[in-house]
């Protein structure tokens, strides 16, 4: 009999977590999960992972809540903080878009 190991599905490198071994962010997959779509649905979005990836860092975040939830406020936070071109090329632009973020939040909340 064969013995079997664990995959790993998320690996962090360059400060941010990533689904394993692709250029695809943890962040994205968490996203379209929080907004309730199914791991089916995920995988549509994403035609370069595989059911089992999505399930496995959907696993991984699941086990991990606390810690990935605060490690996407800090970098909503940190990409808040950041400059936006869209400020001075098309302020009435930017203003929607943020009153859509906030608008988001409110729901997600």
């Amino acid at each position: 009999m064969s013995v079997v190991t664990a995959k790993s599905y998320v690996e962090y490198r360059q400060d941010a977590y990533w689904v394993a071994e692709t250029r695809i962010s943890l962040d994205s997959i968490v996203y379209a999960f929080r907004k309730g779509l199914s791991p089916e649905s995920i995988v549509n979005s994403f035609p370069l992972l595989t059911l089992e990836q999505v399930y496995g860092v959907i696993a991984f975040y699941l086990a991990n809540r606390i810690d990935i939830d605060a490690y996407l406020e800090a970098e909503e936070a940190a990409f808040d903080t950041m400059p936006q071109p869209l400020q001075t090329t098309d302020p009435d632009l930017y203003n929607k878009l943020m009153a859509a973020k906030v608008a988001r939040r409110q729901v997600e909340s």
